[in-house]
């Protein structure tokens, strides 16, 4: 059986992903960058797994380098890391960012196939849960260091400086990452000794829910390539049912909503709050934790109640709390109170979306023919991230015209998705949860 030791190389190179991810963005308005061009930092950056999924996913399929797959994908985050740090052009850092997401989603599909090597099948679904835990915590830990280091060093050295110095960190940690996952990634099979693509597929179709990173960044391309690697658009076409038809649209309004909120929200609390980097760091942080700590227990909900009107509930919430940011930011002074007030309401969105992310795969799987399941699961990745990518970008040119109009926007695009989550869920037979398998 292979070792599992590279998982901890991949936990290191999540922490500088998981510091990445809100760092470039708080550079990026250090540096002076708009409200519309931080949207499309963050659309850019969103959009940008789907192509490396899709891209280092063939390559694998056919070649079988899995271990150079993984190896260049961490360098090509160190590059964009790196190149952020040098530069202070917006299109730029754009790029810089946009190489990193790149980079994040062409490792993810390598990585579900290495992490099967070695296991029986009937282990797989362990296996990926293994391997979202280790992402899940090195993307927690870089949360973490990202607000020790802004906090600690943002006074001494000033905002610029104490973020050019840890995206550095970041990129060191990228590159002993790749050092030790040289070591410790297993040898690649042979033909016959590995896992078949086909099988990895339908493993991940049977998982009981979307691998989920964190709150702020929640779509998984690892699973567009696995589950959409054999999509044929006329069967697709013709096996979606109106009920799933009318949830993608639901999936579309929603995670333009996401996207809306997410994307000028680190200038908002920069600028407009005046909040330093460590407090930003750590709100995101209690949305992530908040996210973590509640998977299990919307995991078990999910089981005792029918998965679209918990989700349906969850959008509800997260339609209402979007706006409550701006509200709580323009109706509380910045004292301490604001500040507890905007981390109980980041709390709430996080275990909002951890409903939200664990209902997903129950609604799709129950909603679509047998035949088309790992493909439609693989089409809401895709449709989810597309969404987030466009609504960023929407939100940034809102943003530019008042936070409080952009946040109210993207409650109005998350409740109109509710709406439609809540047809579903009225339009479902009263016992399909019974009958679907991702729900026991």
């Amino acid at each position: 059986m292979a070792s599992d030791r590279w998982l901890y190389a991949w936990a290191l190179g999540s922490v500088a992903l998981g510091a990445a991810s809100l760092l470039v963005p708080l550079y990026f308005v250090t540096i002076g960058g708009g409200t519309l061009m931080l949207g499309v930092l963050a659309g850019v950056a969103a959009a940008a797994g789907a192509p490396g999924a899709l891209i280092f996913g063939r390559i694998a399929d056919r070649t079988g380098r899995r271990r150079v797959l993984v190896l260049a994908a961490l360098g090509m985050a160190v590059a964009g890391i790196v190149g952020v740090s040098l530069t202070e052009s917006e299109l730029l850092v754009v790029a810089g960012n946009g190489l990193v997401w790149f980079a994040a989603g062409a490792a993810a599909p390598v990585l579900t196939l290495l992490v099967t090597v070695g296991h029986l099948e009937r282990e797989w679904s362990a296996r990926f849960a293994t391997l979202n835990r280790y992402q899940g915590w090195g993307w927690a830990g870089g949360l973490v260091l990202g607000l020790v280091w802004t906090t600690a060093l943002s006074g001494p050295l000033g905002a610029q400086t104490a973020q050019r110095t840890l995206l550095w960190v970041c990129a060191g940690a990228a590159g002993i990452a790749g050092l030790l996952a040289g070591g410790w990634l297993p040898t690649d099979p042979g033909e016959l000794e590995g896992p078949r693509p086909s099988r990895v597929a339908r493993a991940l179709a049977r998982s009981r829910r979307l691998p989920v990173r964190s709150a702020t960044f929640p779509v998984g391309p690892g699973r567009l390539y696995w589950l959409t690697r054999r999509i044929s658009v006329s069967e697709l076409l013709a096996r979606l049912t109106p009920s799933l038809s009318l949830y993608f649209v639901a999936v579309v309004a929603t995670f333009v909503g996401f996207g809306i909120f997410w994307g000028p929200l680190p200038l908002y609390l920069s600028r407009s709050l005046s909040y330093d980097s460590g407090t930003i760091f750590a709100l995101y942080l209690v949305s992530s934790v908040g996210s973590a700590l509640c998977y299990g227990g919307a995991g078990r909900l999910a089981e005792r109640y029918d998965a679209s009107a918990l989700q349906a509930a969850a959008l509800l919430s997260r339609a209402a709390l979007h706006p409550l940011v701006a509200v709580v930011g323009l109706s509380v002074a910045a004292t301490t109170l604001s500040l507890v007030t905007n981390g109980v309401v980041f709390v709430l969105i996080g275990v909002a979306w951890a409903v939200i992310a664990v209902t997903a795969a129950s609604i799709v799987t129950r909603l679509a023919p047998p035949s088309i399941r790992g493909v439609a699961l693989g089409l809401y990745t895709a449709v989810s991230g597309l969404a987030n990518g466009l609504g960023s970008v929407l939100g940034g040119w809102l943003g530019a015209r008042g936070f409080l109009l952009a946040f109210t926007v993207a409650g109005a695009f998350v409740f109109v998705g509710t709406v439609l989550v809540a047809v579903v869920w009225r339009r479902a037979p009263q016992n399909s949860v019974a009958q679907s398998p991702l729900t026991g």
